[in-house]
């Protein structure tokens, strides 16, 4: 063999060691290939939120007004107007997803940060790229079954067909519920939530499934919600959060802390009607969490020193988003309960503002 073909196979060779070695990378998001996420948005000039679309009290549109409502919804709200100083329909992109395709609209860029309802677990945090957190709504998975089933606990449920949406914690929950009680059972999955609950109003399934946020939400599309009723089980923890790509500390600081304002807000008795009133006070702790003055805030995430205030504005505290979507005088008709602040005997609680 001549030399150059020696030195040719050895080069061959060499380079096919380096690739075993060094494989192909595999395509990052978007966010990993451009920076932060956060310089992204203020860049485009628009945020693009991912949320559900039907779940009244939550994530809904209005398909006659084109109106979007809801406490995720809200949330997206209060994060655009923290980025951009006010919300219109320019900066603030919402993008409805299934609970089967949410998280990996977060995995390809396709959305900014999820606020549909999706529980916080450890496998969701350590194994798909993602961080979650702050929770926004403590919650815990539910049976809804027919008012004249005769069932009153999920005990009751033996050999019933039960309905869920696929993509979710539901399902091995209720299966370890129902293993755990010696009951067979069927469990029928479907892509929507607008389809669990017609199935259930169709006889398709004896029972629905999902959070009991969900359930009470899905009850008020019913054609009859008085025909309904959800059991006193409380299967499971279901911590509602936001999710955002993980490795970016900076954007998952920016959702972090825009949450915690509307927590921090409602503990100083800062509402979307009194905000302004505020900005002359000589509370140094006030002065400090709106801004005001040379006191530091928003600068330290790399957003207007005031943010707080134009959050305030856009959406008032979290229990004014609380009591306006799914509190006692919503259709949802839910009681504040663990998703009370902390100084009432509830969860929601917002870290130091120093």
């Amino acid at each position: 063999m001549k030399k150059t073909s020696r030195l040719f196979v050895l080069a061959l060779a060499l380079a096919l060691v380096a690739v075993m070695a060094f494989p192909a990378a595999s395509p990052q998001p978007a966010q990993a290939q451009g920076g932060s996420v956060l310089d992204q948005v203020l860049a485009r000039g628009s945020l693009n939120c991912g949320v559900n679309g039907q779940l009244p009290g939550f994530g809904y549109l209005d398909t006659n007004t084109s109106e979007w409502s809801g406490l995720d919804v809200d949330f997206c709200r209060a994060i655009a107007a923290a980025l951009f100083g006010e919300v219109t329909p320019e900066n603030l992109i919402f993008v409805p997803t299934t609970a089967q395709e949410r998280f990996t609209a977060v995995q390809t860029g396709t959305v900014d940060v999820l606020l549909r309802n999706a529980t916080w677990t450890l496998q969701r945090d350590t194994e798909l790229g993602l961080d979650l957190g702050p929770v926004v709504f403590y919650d815990g998975q539910g049976l809804m079954v027919r008012a004249d089933s005769g069932a009153t606990t999920a005990a009751d449920l033996g050999g019933a067909s039960i309905c869920t949406l696929t993509g979710t914690t539901t399902a091995l929950n209720i299966s370890e519920l129902m293993g755990s009680l010696g009951l067979e059972y069927e469990l029928v999955v479907f892509e929507q939530a607008s389809q669990t609950i017609a199935a259930l109003e169709e006889g398709r399934c004896d029972a629905l499934t999902s959070d009991r946020s969900q359930l009470a939400s899905l009850r008020t599309t019913a054609a009859d919600p008085g025909a309904y009723i959800i059991l006193d089980d409380v299967i499971s923890k279901e911590p509602l959060a936001p999710a955002y790509i993980e490795t970016d500390a900076k954007w998952a600081n920016v959702v972090s802390w825009v949450v915690y304002a509307t927590i921090q807000a409602e503990e100083f008795g800062i509402t979307q009607a009194d905000v302004d009133s505020f900005l002359t006070s000589e509370d140094p702790a006030i002065q400090r969490f709106l801004g005001v003055g040379e006191n530091v805030s928003g600068t330290l995430l790399g957003l207007d020193n005031d943010f707080v205030v134009n959050v305030i504005r856009a959406v008032g505290n979290y229990g004014e988003i609380y009591e306006r979507n799914v509190g006692p005088n919503t259709p949802l008709a839910l009681d504040r309960g663990i998703n009370n602040l902390w100084t009432n005997g509830g969860l929601i609680y917002a870290p130091a503002w120093r």
